[in-house]
Parts: structure tokens; sequence; C-alpha cells
């Protein structure tokens, strides 16, 4: 799929996603591309994530930001990437509610000034083989009711509902501007909630993993019947490449797990999990559940249609969701800082 000495520009390439997904290329394709990382290191960001390719001859590391235009020029110019993939980006809901501001300028800004070097770096140099992936989230569509049948497709209004989910859909549109009136090969995906390894703790699993094994209180907001779609991480990174490859051009695709469990369910279901592999009581992880004030305008459910990937691109996530959850939970357990 990918053509010999393809290079990819990665961004964001040091936080969960993103070196999940440089690990697949390098996987899957061995030595046949060139992987640029261009990273702020920002504290969800750690080299620590991809420490056993750091030294492979076709990585290159660069510590950077990208609303840095000046870098971003001299890397295209450098390196003639002919693919990027942007999973840069200031993600936790949380924090944007608290500090709006860095949400804009990383992932509208940045976004921005991304998809204008790209812009001229095809036109000056006549590239024709060139690919430019936006990653984006479920949370662009808002929020369901909870019992709800519904399903978000490609073609659903973006109604967002929190200062982090109101830039991704900034960028998305700025995306889709780009295309329509320059004609930047760009393709949109937006994913549900990813699990894996090397996840930043203040997400839900991580974080429920975290504070059981440190025995303090694992917080719930409201009342746990949030409903999300959980999609391993993995599942993911094979879908941004089947869309990096075989995607249509100026297109949106939705990835999902096609697997929604309450925040609550579970929670529990991972002190459960927790319990089998520790040889503790899982009741002891449960009694530190604790129910806690509702974040600002949280989004009850989320819920993606997305036959689109998979009538089109034959993509399917697999089906072995504990499996994959045992596999993660593990992974975290064994590191020291979590014990």
């Amino acid at each position: 799929m990918i053509n010999k000495n393809s290079t990819f520009l990665i961004t964001g390439g040091c936080g969960f996603i993103g070196s999940n997904f440089i690990h697949y290329l390098f996987k899957n394709y061995k030595e046949e591309l060139i992987i640029i990382n261009l990273d702020k290191l920002t504290y969800a960001g750690n080299l620590i994530n991809l420490d056993d390719i750091s030294n492979k001859s076709n990585y290159y590391f660069i510590k950077g930001d990208i609303c840095n235009r000046e870098l971003v020029e001299y890397i295209f110019e450098k390196f003639k990437p002919n693919y990027v993939v942007n999973f840069a980006a200031e993600s936790h809901v949380d924090r944007s509610i608290e500090e709006p501001e860095i949400f804009i300028k990383t992932n509208v800004l940045g976004a921005y000034t991304l998809f204008d070097v790209s812009k001229e770096y095809i036109k000056k140099n006549r590239i024709d083989n060139f690919r430019f992936i936006q990653i984006s989230t479920d949370e662009v569509y808002g929020s369901l009711p909870l019992d709800s049948k519904e399903k978000f497709n490609e073609e659903s209004p973006l109604k967002p509902n929190s200062p982090y989910s109101a830039s991704k859909a900034s960028a998305d549109l700025l995306a889709k501007s780009f295309f329509v009136t320059y004609g930047l090969p760009i393709i949109i995906t937006r994913s549900t909630n990813n699990f894996g390894s090397r996840q930043y703790p203040e997400k839900l699993i991580p974080l429920t993993l975290k504070k059981a094994l440190k025995g303090e209180q694992i917080p719930v907001y409201g009342d746990g019947q949030n409903i999300r779609d959980w999609m391993y991480v993995e599942d993911n990174c094979k879908a941004i490449d089947l869309v990096l490859h075989k995607g249509k051009i100026g297109e949106i695709y939705n990835i999902g797990g096609e697997n929604e469990w309450k925040n609550i369910d579970l929670v529990n279901l991972i002190c459960e999990i927790l319990g089998e592999i520790s040889g503790k009581d899982a009741n002891g992880y449960k009694k530190l559940i604790t129910f806690v004030k509702d974040r600002p305008g949280h989004d009850k459910k989320y819920s993606l249609d997305i036959q689109k990937i998979k009538n089109h691109l034959e993509w399917q996530s697999s089906k072995n969701f504990k499996e994959n959850l045992l596999n993660t939970i593990k992974w975290y357990y064994e590191i020291l800082e979590f014990k």
C-alpha cells in the first residue's frame, strides 16, 4: 500500500494515538518508509512511548509546535513528506473548560498552519502524490439522549458542546474549506473513544487503573450513566492506514468500535479485571468508586454510524473488546509508576 521510501510527517507522534500509529507503521511496513515526528512534548506527549524505535535510521524526532510556521516550512523543505497525519491536539475536555485558549491555538491555528504550509508546498513543488489526514473526534457531533437509538453519520450536523470539541469542529471546517477552495488532498477521520497502551492517565481507563492501584478514590462524573463507544487503538491505526491509502479525497470517515458502555459499568469491569490480575478482591477496588460533581455541559451519549468505512474500505473493528481491555490493563499494571 505504501510506495517505497514514502515520507510521513506525523504530528503529535509522542502522544497516545500518534505513538501507536508510528509503531503500527514500523510493524507493518518495516524499512520502506521515513517518519518525521513533530511533537511539542506537552504533558501528554512522552518520548518513552517511542523509545524502542528512537535509534532507527529512518526515524526523526523534532521537538516543536505546529503553530510555528517557520519550523513547519523547514520540515517540509528538508524532508519533503508525501503523507501528513495530524494527531497534534489538546484533547482533554476538562482542561479545555479550564484553559480554552491553548485548545484554540493548537487545535485550530496549529491545524491551519499545517493546512496552509501543505497547500504552498504542493503548489511550489508540483507534488501529485500527497495526502493529508486530519484526525478528529466523534465529539464534534454533540450529544444524544441516553435512550436515543440515533447514530451520527458523516453528514450529521456539527454541534460541539465543549471548547475542545468546538476547536476540533473548527479544524474540520477549515480542512474542508482547504479541500474545496485550494484542492488540498485532505481526508478527515472522526473516531470514538480509544483505549490501549501509552495513554496519559487523565482519561477514564488509565485514570481508573492508576487510582485503584494507589488505593485512591476512583472519580466517576455525575451518576456514571454517560455512554461512550470504545475502540482498541490498534483498530483505529488500521483504519487510519486504510483511509490514508484508499480513502476518497475530501471525504470524512467515522471510525468506531460499535462497543457502547456506560461509564460506571466500564469502571466496574476494570475493577473486576484488575482483581483477577492482582489476585486481590475486586470489591476492594469497587469500594473506591466515588461519584463526583458532573463536568459542565457533559455530553450524555456518543454513537457513531460507521457503515461508510466498513462498506467503502472494508474495515472492521476487532470484536474481542474484553481481551483487548485485559491486555491494556496488564500493560498498565506492569508499569512501575502505576503500582
